[in-house]
């Protein structure tokens, strides 16, 4: 490793793989999407020296959680909240996915809340993504507030996520995180629940500690000093010629405006036992979800994450930056709730692991006018040395969690 150029993202030059979840220390923990330039560093995976990561233990943490104790302190939020005259008492974000179809049919027919669910529309939207948003507000039978956003805007500032970040859902994610906030200040509704908290994956395990998620994820003091495609507001504005106006959907709520109205984003996830295929199986029986009819490209599942064409690009570049690709996730999520054994996760991320998913990718590069070589060309810049080798024509992974990279 001596003679290899030094890390990108600040990544840690030495490859670890968890022994439980086989994931790497690569693995990026959550970070602030409008803070993200081209010189951002990232903190990752925690791994001891016993090869234990953080995701693991927190998983084992979990077991230990008295469920029923939790719930009632849920039911005392939702009384402290609850509408006595049908109006809106708590906001659900989300697409029609598993996790928003079971927070929100869950909130309203079992804790009779009266949820206002609100949606930052996926970026390219799938037929299928497009169906289970329709069941969803149809069998939870909710109101629904779906964000307007300038077409030329958004497709300008994924495009340069692209470019400058290799990040092809940063638009998504941005919306995603701040949107619920943003509705939540307008119609003054201060309870605003999430399904499962993100930090479960690989957070430090003190971030599981609380039901509230962090404010500086969705909130900023200053909006000029954010950056959205790696690019700061002002150079957007005069270099990109794009308008205060479209931009400002994009750019979170201000710090002190959340805190003056008391806003509250909680994580339902943190009240309830929150398993991925147990939401899945609620969702399909009682709001109308329904998985893809064919697998995911990149991975072995149909139903996580498949509303937005532009999602499996997205896991394809983690595996490129980071060396995780999409069935690693999935593995190492189904690892932690003890669904799959360690030598069926190994044989899953051999088979799927870096898959290219070609079935939407010519129709991405058009709408974003991209041409595929230019895609390409770029996308390599974006590999780091240090994990990976170009072997002939080909790129290669030095480490593998089954010891087949070119340096194992």
């Amino acid at each position: 490793m001596k003679n290899i150029s030094k890390p990108l993202y600040g990544l840690p030059r030495k490859v670890i793989f968890c022994k439980k979840t086989l994931i790497s220390n690569q693995k990026p923990t959550s970070s602030i999407e409008f803070n993200h330039n081209l010189k951002s560093k990232k903190k990752t995976l925690f791994i001891d020296k016993n090869q234990i990561c953080d995701s693991w233990k927190y998983s084992r943490i979990k077991k230990k959680i008295n469920y029923k104790k939790r719930e009632k302190e849920l039911l005392k939020l939702l009384e402290r909240h609850r509408s006595n005259n049908r109006n809106y008492d708590c906001i659900v974000p989300g697409s029609g996915g598993k996790d928003s179809c079971y927070a929100t049919h869950v909130l309203k027919y079992k804790y009779g809340m009266n949820p206002l669910t609100i949606t930052w529309p996926p970026i390219l939207y799938t037929k299928y993504g497009k169906e289970n948003f329709n069941n969803w507000l149809s069998n939870c039978k909710v109101d629904n507030i779906s964000a307007s956003r300038d077409e030329s805007t958004m497709k300008m500032l994924t495009k340069l996520s692209i470019e400058n970040l290799m990040h092809p859902f940063q638009t998504f994610m941005l919306g995603q995180k701040i949107f619920a906030a943003k509705i939540a200040l307008r119609y003054k509704i201060p309870l605003v629940f999430f399904g499962e908290n993100e930090a479960e994956h690989g957070n430090p395990i003190a971030d599981n500690n609380s039901s509230l998620r962090d404010k500086s994820y969705f909130t900023s003091e200053n909006l000029d000093k954010l950056h959205l495609g790696g690019i700061k507001i002002d150079k957007l504005i005069n270099n990109f010629n794009l308008k205060r106006k479209n931009l400002d959907v994009f750019l979170p709520p201000l710090y002190k405006d959340i805190n003056k109205q008391k806003i509250e984003v909680h994580y339902l996830g943190y009240y309830l036992k929150w398993v991925p295929q147990e939401t899945f199986y609620y969702s399909v029986e009682n709001c109308g979800f329904q998985p893809r009819p064919f697998r995911t490209q990149g991975t072995y599942s149909k139903y996580n994450s498949i509303d937005d064409k532009i999602d499996d690009l997205h896991y394809y570049t983690t595996y490129i930056k980071f060396g995780i690709g999409r069935a690693t996730y999935d593995v190492s999520q189904e690892l932690r709730n003890d669904h799959l054994n360690i030598d069926e996760g190994k044989k899953l991320i051999k088979k799927y692991d870096g898959e290219f998913p070609n079935i939407y990718f010519n129709e991405i590069m058009e709408y974003l006018n991209i041409k595929p070589k230019n895609f390409f060309r770029n996308l390599d810049k974006f590999r780091s040395p240090h994990l990976w080798k170009k072997t002939k024509d080909e790129w290669e992974l030095r480490h593998t969690v089954n010891r087949d990279g070119t340096d194992d």
